[in-house]
């Protein structure tokens, strides 16, 4: 499909002292988990659910974490270890019956990775421990069907059908976008589309969403063009079902330079349709990007909101946007202490306004964010990161954090 490079809108960076405020809410200890790789979960009482990529106990936990007055507290859900999964790199999502939903990178029967559900204990719990039931909803093979889901959360249409992505597997070994329907109590996978690793794109490092007429949307790390050492310098795509099959457009392929390489982070939408993402290098700062993605006339057109001053190491993670339209973000290693920061960009006079809302110290605040960020009504901003903090878990960088900037 061919798209129009829109020029980059006026821009401006800004790092004063903010009125907001910074603090730690949940310092993993190694028991709980450590090493949270996702962002986290909002439910509607303002508690959060997230998972760690790993534990003391186990190879990963899925945890809430609830406000109780002015503290909180959280609660291992469940933990992951062989045949149950191993791992898991993406966050939880909501679906069905109050149940929480993910994948894990590692484990299952074949061990490259599962798509799982946790539902509450079916009665009330009597013990201090109440871990919730998990459900394999499917194992990967290793085959044309995927492995090793990334990052990426689940997505659910209005039919209660799942919609992720695997970094590996598939036709090529470049990563799939696969369906799970619900069928005969169980679950049937359907692979939507294997990446090839050409002008197709390669990778998928995150998820896909949904648009009301139930087209894909998402981003591969790699492919896209002879870019980026020959292997691609990532691409935003489409898929659309034709009724036989899925169609794959290209809406945009990077190119080293200016506009940023390796998309690693999904796409958000705002009321208007637009496209928002980000890139992990690249930029004019070299920090990576943060772009959107127009739809005009049958075409996108791109625009660079904003080059992310760097070490080559900028978003990991999808957007957030709040109700007033404010674009929210984290990097990974980006910030003046190269240790990750959290920022927002604001929508002014024709342009967008740059704020640092934390540079991360690399020590008890939480170090290397992988998660994007999560905003509730009230403007807090929650998520996590992947190393620092008070607690070791028998390496150099401690366990992780969870985190809350207030207004």
């Amino acid at each position: 499909m061919a798209l129009t490079l829109v020029c980059a809108l006026t821009m401006v960076a800004t790092r004063p002292a903010q009125a907001q405020t910074f603090s730690v809410i949940h310092d993993f200890s190694g028991t709980d988990g450590y090493m949270p790789y996702a962002g986290v979960t909002l439910d509607a009482g303002g508690n959060l659910r997230g998972t760690t990529f790993q534990s003391l106990a186990a190879q990963g936990t899925a945890f809430e974490l609830r406000r109780s007055h002015d503290t909180w507290l959280l609660e291992t859900l469940g933990s992951f270890q062989g045949v149950f999964g191993s791992y898991p790199a993406s966050g939880v999502v909501f679906g069905p019956g109050g149940a929480l939903f993910g994948t894990t990178s590692l484990g299952g029967l074949r061990g490259f990775g599962i798509v799982y559900s946790l539902r509450p204990p079916g009665s009330v719990c009597r013990s201090a421990l109440c871990p919730w039931r998990e459900t394999i909803i499917y194992q990967f093979v290793g085959g044309t069907d995927g492995a090793h889901p990334e990052v990426g959360n689940l997505v659910f249409d209005r039919a209660g059908n799942i919609y992720g992505t695997t970094g590996q597997g598939g036709a090529a070994n470049q990563g799939t976008v696969y369906e799970l329907t619900p069928s005969g109590g169980g679950w049937t996978e359907k692979v939507l589309y294997s990446f090839l690793g050409g002008n197709d794109g390669a990778q998928p490092f995150s998820g896909v969403i949904l648009d009301a007429a139930g087209n894909l949307y998402g981003t591969t790390t790699g492919g896209g063009g002879s870019g980026c050492g020959g292997l691609g310098c990532g691409t935003v795509y489409q898929l659309t079902s034709t009724g036989s099959g899925w169609t794959e457009n290209i809406l945009y392929s990077f190119q080293a330079g200016a506009t940023g390489e390796n998309p690693y982070g999904g796409l958000i939408f705002d009321q208007a349709g637009n496209l928002y993402g980000t890139t992990l290098a690249g930029g004019s700062g070299g920090g990576g990007t943060v772009f959107e993605l127009s739809p005009s006339g049958g075409s996108w057109g791109f625009t660079l909101l904003y080059g992310l001053s760097g070490n080559n190491s900028g978003s990991l993670g999808s957007l957030a946007m709040d109700g007033a339209g404010i674009l929210y973000g984290t990097t990974f290693s980006d910030g003046i202490y190269s240790a990750g920061s959290v920022f927002k960009l604001t929508h002014q006079g024709g342009g967008w306004t740059y704020t640092t809302l934390h540079d991360f110290l690399g020590g008890n605040d939480g170090l290397e964010p992988i998660g994007g960020p999560t905003v509730d009504a009230q403007g807090n901003v929650y998520g996590t990161a992947s190393e620092g903090g008070t607690q070791n878990c028998g390496f150099e960088t401690n366990c992780g954090v969870i985190w809350e900037i207030t207004p």
